[in-house]
């Protein structure tokens, strides 16, 4: 069985995302971005595609936390002879990537052990490696293609083995000698690289990992001390500007966190979630990357960072949406690079056996070509709720603003794939076209609201127009209830965000009446949420799939501000308790197994747990840090 996505934790340094598990293995690791090939790939395969595993040996993990407000990572072991701490964590830093792996005795003798497989290019490239013993501390210089990593610290107890079970100190390198790790022989497995190492009360180690251009010298080792006191004066600081108002301040705080943590310092990217290809459903082929920067997604958070007092993050992601769209407004795409790269081709890497055996294993996505109506509503809806939150337009946002308007006029009459990205036929999905219509009641206010200039009258026109073509063809009044798409009369969860457009109140009849077929027909007996019903048969995928957890988020919220509060409160209580000792979600919930599936930590997730703790209603005020 893989490792529960629930026993990982995130680390983050606003370049990459690496996940380790519960029994201190690095299992993803990305360098030096988030979308960049990953130098360990266990998440999605086993062992030998590339992992470092820190653990005490003969103990077990008593304690595992973040320290307060930061993603700096504390994992306490305890054995029959002592204990041990484990601390992990990536420095800020805007020109390296470093991961710093602390471990400090506490009490009585604990011998540790390190498994280290370096796997280039997803396990695709076995580096060349050898030990730089000129050096202070020792370190192992591993390259290939165009990537280097440096680890530093004490290596000189380790040797390499072929096999899990049996290490063969004859083939141990000499000190200052190459380590041959890649093999002619066929059928030889990629040698490991392990070693044991005592402690005793008061001792501790520490290691490096630094990622580094392979044609470039390797640079110093960062200084544990400093690198982890700025680690954590970065992440406090961050949190100590958050406003949180709400019943559940530390699982939101950690919500925020985890968007920051998802932010890419330099470029403003927001990616949807740290990881490629984990499954919607265990064993199937509905295995997707999310390492990119969604509009939607991006747009969503957006939202939510400014309803906490980030305008500043706001800015920077609106500045990154004007680099990306550029002169392309007439060919907006629903996703992005981190930089804004628009070339995220799909590909299927057939040597990972993939998480739970869910096969393809999918990099890249193919699902950035195509045309999502609702994409533009949700940008203009988060730009709007900036503009209002006093942050200025200039000639450049605003004329892009206008450019997504007409857009969204150019493509009004346009079959999409709708939010969830289906694969078969095109539709008009009803929440797509109500968020064209989000899209110019945007415009119209900028204009009346805000002194901007454009062609109101026509935006008034064309949004008077979504508004009726919505009423008539998008609501069945025989069901009471608004339709997935003008051509079925099936529901989706997706028509839990007309409200929040504006387009309607929450307690609407009509909204209620949506709301109780969406109950009907979506929501299984764990009370959780599905998208849509997979066996219509609309999204032209194999398989099936586990309820998606931000759905239940948005009917919380649903149930929040039409007065079913205790409802809400209920169906909100089961849902922060999926999110583990450090308050971590994935993409959907597997209510017959208990486990979190899809990508993780996911964006989504938490924005829509964050959104549906502020329709609960706030209770305390201004969030004090601990």
């Amino acid at each position: 069985m893989s490792t529960p996505l629930e026993d990982y934790a995130l680390l983050s340094d606003l370049h990459t995302g690496p996940l380790v598990s519960r029994d201190g293995s690095i299992d993803w690791l990305c360098l030096p971005r988030f979308d960049s090939p990953a130098v360990f790939s266990a998440l999605l395969g086993d062992a030998d595609d590339g992992r470092w595993k820190l653990s005490a040996v003969g103990g077990e993990v008593v304690e595992r936390r973040y320290l307060p407000q930061t993603f700096v990572l504390e994992t306490t072991w305890r054995t029959p002879t002592g204990t041990v701490r484990v601390t992990d964590f990536l420095p800020p830093s805007t020109n390296r990537a470093d991961l710093v792996r602390r471990v400090e005795c506490l009490d009585g003798t604990v011998e540790v052990e390190h498994d280290l497989r370096l796997r280039f290019s997803y396990a695709r490239a076995t580096p060349w490696t050898r030990r730089l013993v000129d050096r202070d501390p020792p370190a192992l210089l591993s390259l290939a293609g165009p990537d280097g990593l440096l680890i530093s610290g004490p290596l000189l107890s380790w040797f390499e083995a072929d096999d899990d079970d049996v290490a063969e100190p004859a083939r141990a390198a000499r000190p200052g000698s190459d380590v041959p790790v890649d093999s002619d022989e066929e059928g030889a497995r990629a040698p490991r690289l392990v070693g044991t190492f005592a402690l005793a009360a008061g001792d501790r180690l520490d290691w490096d990992l630094t990622w580094f251009p392979s044609y470039e010298d390797p640079p110093a080792a960062a200084e544990p001390d400093r690198a982890l006191a700025q680690a954590v004066e970065f992440w406090t600081g961050w949190a100590a500007r958050l406003t949180v108002h709400t019943d559940h301040d530390p699982i939101v705080l950690r919500s925020l966190l985890v968007l920051r943590a998802l932010t890419h310092s330099e470029t403003g990217g927001i990616v949807a979630a740290a990881t490629a290809s984990l499954p919607e459903e265990f064993g199937g082929s509905r295995n997707w990357d999310y390492r990119y920067t969604w509009l939607r997604d991006a747009a969503l958070t957006i939202e939510v960072a400014i309803d906490h007092g980030l305008t500043e993050g706001a800015r920077l992601w609106r500045d990154w949406l004007l680099r990306a769209v550029a002169g392309d407004a007439d060919d907006v795409r629903i996703m992005y690079g981190l930089a804004g790269e628009r070339d995220l081709t799909e590909l299927e890497l057939d040597h990972l056996a993939g998480y739970e055996g869910s096969r393809p294993v999918r990099i890249g996505n193919g699902a950035a070509g195509q045309y999502q109506a609702d994409v533009v509503g949700e940008v203009m809806i988060a730009l709007g709720k900036l503009r209002d939150a006093g942050v200025a337009e200039d000639e450049y946002t605003w004329g892009l603003q206008k450019s997504l308007l007409r857009f969204c006029e150019a493509n009004l009459d346009r079959k999409d794939h709708g939010i969830w990205e289906m694969r078969g036929e095109l539709h008009w999905f009803t929440h797509g076209r109500a968020m064209i219509w989000a899209a110019f009641d945007q415009g119209v206010r900028a204009v009346e609201e805000h002194g901007l200039d454009g062609p109101v009258e026509r935006w008034r026109e064309l949004r008077d127009r979504m508004r009726a073509e919505i009423d008539e063809r998008g609501f069945d009044p025989e069901l009471n209830s608004f339709t997935q798409t003008y051509d079925n009369n099936e529901v989706d969860a997706s028509l839990l965000q007309l409200p929040h457009t504006g387009f309607l109140a929450y307690d609407d009849p009509r909204m209620l009446g949506t709301v109780a077929r969406i109950e009907r027909d979506l929501q299984g007996e764990s009370g959780l949420v599905h998208r849509y019903r997979t066996a219509a048969g609309l999204d032209g995928l194999e398989g099936d799939e586990y309820p998606f957890l931000i759905c239940s988020f948005w009917l919380v919220e649903q149930y929040a501000r039409s007065g079913r509060v205790d409802d809400a409160q209920r169906l909100m209580d089961q849902l922060v308790g999926y999110a583990g000792e450090l308050g971590l979600l994935s993409e959907e919930y597997d209510p017959a197994t208990g486990r979190l599936a899809g990508n993780f930590p996911q964006a989504f997730s938490h924005l829509g747990l964050i959104r549906a703790a502020d329709a609960l209603g706030p209770t305390r005020g201004r969030w004090a840090p601990d």
